[in-house]
């Protein structure tokens, strides 16, 4: 991709006080230099992580913390969009349609948005404990059955 691109706004402030993982840095950072004028990317997990010297989880991981941080959302496999304020656009006017058209919620000044991003880590960290302890409590109740 060349050409001057703009970008809605200067966003590395509020994205650093999301304290992401480490490796969710260096995937957005790859995500924006790759991406189209609106944001759009087509780049595989493997190509990714190998661009980044990641391993695969290691990546999986990086998309899931920018997702919940309402960075990146995942379209369909290989295929992401950058959140509209951080995305790259052609012409000033573009970048500020795109702000416009987007939901106030998902704009990085919008109120709470920090706040936000840690309240869906730490629901998303109880799902995985509530599914960590069905699985415990599914193989003690089949080693019951087992020793009856």
């Amino acid at each position: 991709m060349s050409g001057l691109h703009f970008a809605a706004v200067n966003a590395e402030g509020i994205v650093a006080d999301l304290d992401l993982l480490p490796a969710a840095y260096r995937v957005l950072l790859k995500l924006r230099a790759y991406s189209e004028p609106g944001g759009r990317i087509e780049i595989d997990q493997v190509t990714l992580a190998q661009m980044l010297k990641l391993s695969r989880a290691g990546v999986n991981a990086a998309l899931r913390d920018l997702d919940l941080a309402l960075l990146v959302k995942k379209q369909r496999a290989g295929v992401y969009q950058l959140n509209a304020m951080l995305a790259p656009y052609l012409s000033p006017e573009d970048a500020v349609a795109a702000v416009k058209a987007m939901p106030k919620a998902e704009r990085l000044n919008s109120p709470g948005f920090v706040d936000r991003y840690q309240k869906a880590v730490a629901a998303y960290q109880d799902q995985l404990a509530e599914k960590r302890r069905r699985k415990e409590d599914q193989k003690r109740r089949q080693a019951l059955k087992a020793v009856s």
